[in-house]
């Protein structure tokens, strides 16, 4: 189920991304979602959904790092 906008993603993600983060999330999350569709196309045993989240995650992580003090900022 890809998402449409921002307002769409899991709270979990809404509730500690910064926007710009959640923008990332968004775009990857879709684009995994379509690349992995066939399941020979990812991991034995993991849905498409599952794949789609970690694949976005992996591009949030790439342009922020969550600090000590648990808020995500975005790379040097």
């Amino acid at each position: 189920m890809p998402y449409k906008t921002i307002a769409g993603l899991p709270q979990s993600v809404r509730a500690h991304l910064p926007e710009h983060a959640q923008e990332i999330y968004l775009g990857a999350f879709n684009n995994a979602w379509q690349h992995y569709e066939k399941p020979s196309h990812r991991r034995s045993g993991s849905s498409q959904e599952e794949t789609a989240h970690r694949v976005a995650w992996a591009a949030v992580k790439a342009s922020y790092v969550k600090a000590a003090d648990g808020q995500w900022e975005r790379r040097k």
